[in-house]
Order: structure tokens, then C-alpha cells, then sequence
């Protein structure tokens, strides 16, 4: 097989292992010596930016929502599932101070915004991208779960998707190009069209602070796990087949630096307020409310926890029209990439 020379690799505008160990530099120097290049669609500036959405790069290690990497795999792509972290990012119903909703019993018979069907230029993943509405369907689900309720229970108000350019030549892909900031209905909120809203991140609450709206529903404090299952939780590690069966090794010691990334959170969770405030669009005081738990659940795993929670959100997808067709989880899963890092990471020096 030929030798690689770079290695790509995308994430979300969000806190991940990923994100870190590339800021931090050490990705970069784990293959500086192979003469391997460790390139990020966020930065790339081209038309390959459309692979963080539909996985047909080869060389591609994803860390990044949950919608997209199932919505690839549903069509075709042959991915694998190498890990799931699962972040505690600040989700949260919110409303105006004059709603009187300051629960989500409150929420019965109230007006929920709900994004339309994104329009975008990756014809074959436009459900599978229509993020925004995916993300607040499944907010709202949560949220009213946990009282009891269901979406039957509320008036979804449907609004135009604000992400509609979506897939575009890695336009709105990553920090700072992301468009994470518009991807929440704040503005008709505000005005009074809805009564609340799904927001997720440190960018959402710079927002909601500057239009003076409210904490109805703190999801992230609901005891029930299967009640925050959303777009980032639980968040997938994918990675293309052939880089799995030609460069196993390459993958092996890209997840082991990541791994050990996760632990530096873990061991110094305060050290990298400038790093998930580049990461996230937030700024340092909303990164800090919204990503206070952010160690907890920053190392990849595989247990039976999270796999079941990411089956429920797959079912979620495709019972509400988001996916082509179902899949089986198991025959998606491999452990085997997480499992040599792990030993690996037990064996190398940390890096500066």
C-alpha cells in the first residue's frame, strides 16, 4: 500500500479530544517525524470541506455531531465507529422573562420554534444535515420527557433553517467559519413569535445574554441521561474503512494523542479556556458556564452506556425522517482502534 503523507481530520465547532491535542501541538509532532502532515478541513479552505459532511475522504478521522456521521452511514459510506465521547455542553430550553415557563411542564401548549429542511448543495445529505431542526427536535423531546409530556403536547412554529448553505466548500465548517452563532431561532424568540427555544454551547449563551432571555429548562441538570441524547450526545469518532484496513497503526497512534489529550483536561481542566474559546465561538465567561463539566466525559469510550444511548438517537433520526434507512449500530462498531490506543497511550511519554 502506498505511505500516507498527510492525514485529515474534521470536528465540530465544540470541545473535543481532537481539537485539543491539534491546538496543544501535539498532534502535529506525533507524525512530524514520518513526514506525515496533519491536516483539519476547518482550515483547508477548499472544496474538500464538503467530505465533513459526507465522509468520502479517505484519509478522514471525524469527531464531530452525531446527525451527520449517521446520516453518512445510513447512505452508503463505508465508516466505522471507533468511539463516543459525551460532553455536558450547556443545553437548554430558553424563554423570555414574560412567558411564565420556568419548567418544562410549563412548555404544554406553548410555541416551539422548529428550523425548516435545510437547502444546500450536498443533495444526497440534505436530511442528514438539516442540523438545526434535528438538534431542536430532540431537545424538545428530551426536555419534555422529562415531565411526562411529548411533542404532541406543544405547537411546533416552523422557521426557516438559517444554515442553509450548510455544505458548502467548508464554508461553515469549524470555529470561526462555523455559522454557530445563527444556528439558533434566538431572533424570533426575542421578538415574541415563539414562546421557546432548544440552544446548545457557549455561543448560545453570549446570545441569549444580549437579548435578555431566560432559563426555562436546564437540561444538562436532568438526572436522565436518555433525556440530554442530542446531536452531541453521545458524539462519534468515525473513520473511513480503508484507513482502518491500510493504516491501522497511523489511526492507532492518532487516537492515543487524543486520548492523552482527554487526560490533560481531566488532570487540569482550567488550563484551556483560550483553546475551547477558539473551539466553540464562546466567549471565555459562556465557555466556562458551558463547558464547567467538560473532563467528564472528554475520553473516548465504547461501553454499553454509551452505545445505547447513541442507538437511541439513531432510532430518533430515522423515526423522524432524517435518515434514507436504518442500520445496524454492531455491525458499524469497531473497538479494535480504541482499544490498541489505549495501550499505546499507557506506553508513550506525554508530550511537552
Amino acid at each position: 500500500m502506498p505511505a500516507l503523507d498527510e492525514i485529515w481530520f474534521t470536528r465540530c465547532p465544540v470541545p473535543t479530544a481532537t481539537g485539543i491535542a491539534y491546538k496543544l501541538g501535539w498532534l502535529t509532532e506525533a507524525f512530524a517525524a514520518d513526514g506525515i502532515a496533519l491536516r483539519t478541513l476547518q482550515e483547508s479552505g477548499s472544496e474538500l470541506g464538503r467530505h465533513h459532511y459526507d465522509h468520502r475522504l479517505p484519509t478522514l478521522i471525524r469527531e464531530g455531531g452525531n446527525m451527520l456521521s449517521i446520516a453518512a452511514r445510513a447512505q452508503g459510506e463505508p465508516t466505522r465507529l471507533v468511539g463516543l465521547t459525551w460532553i455536558e455542553e450547556s443545553q437548554l430550553i430558553l424563554t423570555r422573562p414574560d412567558t411564565g415557563i420556568r419548567s418544562a411542564a410549563d412548555l404544554k401548549g406553548r410555541r416551539l420554534a422548529l428550523p425548516g429542511w435545510s437547502r444546500n448543495d450536498v443533495p444526497d445529505h440534505v436530511r442528514g444535515t438539516s442540523i438545526a431542526r434535528g438538534m431542536l427536535l430532540a431537545g424538545y423531546k428530551g426536555a419534555l420527557a422529562s415531565a411526562g409530556l411529548t411533542l404532541d403536547d406543544v405547537d411546533l412554529v416552523e422557521t426557516e433553517d438559517v444554515l442553509r448553505n450548510i455544505g458548502g466548500a467548508g464554508r461553515d465548517l469549524g470555529p470561526r467559519r462555523s455559522g454557530v452563532g445563527r444556528l439558533w431561532p434566538i431572533r424570533q424568540l426575542a421578538e415574541g413569535r415563539v414562546d421557546a427555544i432548544y440552544v446548545k454551547g457557549a455561543a448560545a449563551l453570549d446570545q441569549a445574554r444580549e437579548e435578555g432571555l431566560v432559563v426555562a429548562v436546564d437540561i444538562d441538570a436532568l438526572p436522565d441521561r436518555r433525556f440530554r441524547v442530542n446531536n452531541g450526545t453521545p458524539r462519534p469518532i468515525t473513520v473511513h474503512q480503508s484507513l482502518l484496513d491500510d493504516h491501522f497503526d497511523l489511526l492507532v497512534r492518532f487516537l492515543a494523542v487524543t486520548l492523552r489529550a482527554a487526560d490533560r483536561v481531566a488532570a487540569q481542566p482550567d488550563k484551556l479556556r483560550e483553546i475551547l474559546a477558539f473551539e466553540t465561538d464562546g466567549s471565555a465567561a459562556a465557555v466556562d458556564q458551558a463547558y464547567a463539566r467538560l473532563h467528564e466525559g472528554l475520553h473516548p469510550t465504547l461501553d454499553p452506556e454509551r452505545l445505547a444511548l447513541f442507538e437511541q438517537q439513531k432510532k430518533f433520526l430515522f423515526t423522524h425522517g432524517f435518515l434514507d434507512a436504518d442500520f445496524a449500530l454492531a455491525d458499524w462498531v469497531d473497538p479494535r482502534p480504541l482499544e490498541a490506543a489505549i495501550a499505546l497511550n499507557a506506553r508513550i511519554p506525554e508530550p511537552a
